[in-house]
């Protein structure tokens, strides 16, 4: 993804009138998965930076990078679904979002776009034979002939894992 193309996607997100953002999400590719998150929790899609690891962390929490003098810890979201790992590329991007009043970035392997899905086109995902159901899945959107796996934002992190973010997030250079 160009940097313009970020660019692009950021001023989707300029808008904090939240009946404007309603059905709206962007979506994001993890493998083969179209994958999608509420507009609301995006702050911004930026390209690959440094990433510095933090030992003793989730194999998912790859570490922390230097937004503009903010520290911000980023998740590989492929670990965190435990796909196999795959070098970054071009096209890798970090969605930084925030997650009760928390940034954190989410490395997805590329960006797709911004969607509206009507609430009559989202259902809830399926509950196994045995009530198990992905933690991760808020819901499913129906667009076309398309499925869109819409992600609870909130459920990515374990508390105790926001409250780690929490410290990192009021670290400021």
């Amino acid at each position: 993804m160009r940097n313009n193309d970020i660019d692009d996607f950021d001023d989707d997100f300029d808008d904090d009138d939240e009946d404007t953002q309603k059905g709206k999400f962007l979506t994001f590719l993890i493998g083969n998965e179209v994958y999608g998150i509420g507009i609301q929790f995006v702050t911004e899609i930026i390209g690959i930076l440094p990433i510095a690891e933090i030992p003793e962390m989730p194999d998912y929490i790859r570490g922390i990078i230097n937004l503009r003098g903010k520290i911000i810890p980023v998740m590989d979201v492929r670990l965190r679904f435990k796909k196999s790992f795959q070098e970054y590329d071009g096209k890798t991007c970090i969605v930084v979002i925030d997650i009760q009043e928390n940034q954190v970035g989410l490395i997805v392997d590329s960006v797709a776009e911004v969607i509206n899905i009507a609430d009559e086109n989202i259902v809830n995902p399926p509950a196994s034979s045995t009530g198990f159901t992905n933690k991760y899945i808020n819901g499913i959107g129906k667009v076309g002939n398309e499925v869109k796996l819409l992600l609870d934002c909130e459920m990515l992190l374990a508390q105790e894992e926001l409250e780690s973010i929490s410290s990192i997030n009021n670290i400021e250079l």
